[in-house]
């Protein structure tokens, strides 16, 4: 997990912005896959795909912030 310590931690926050929040119009779709998947409509693997690819982001952020202020 070193790779991870690594990243700059504003890089990655400002990667996990953004993809969480794009695209902004209409909506994004990380929130649009999160609707999807509440739904159950979520069957498509392109949009699984989205999903662990707008998600993606902010896992890394987590477990990133994680090791630094709480493994420790």
């Amino acid at each position: 997990m070193r790779w991870l310590d690594n990243i700059p931690l504003l890089v990655l926050m400002a990667l996990a912005a953004w993809m969480a929040i794009a695209p902004i119009t209409p909506e994004p779709h990380l929130i649009e896959k999160l609707r999807m998947l509440s739904q159950g409509t979520l069957v498509k693997p392109l949009d699984m795909f989205d999903l662990c690819l707008h998600t993606a982001p902010l896992v890394l952020l987590a477990v990133r912030l994680w090791r630094q202020f709480i493994a420790k």
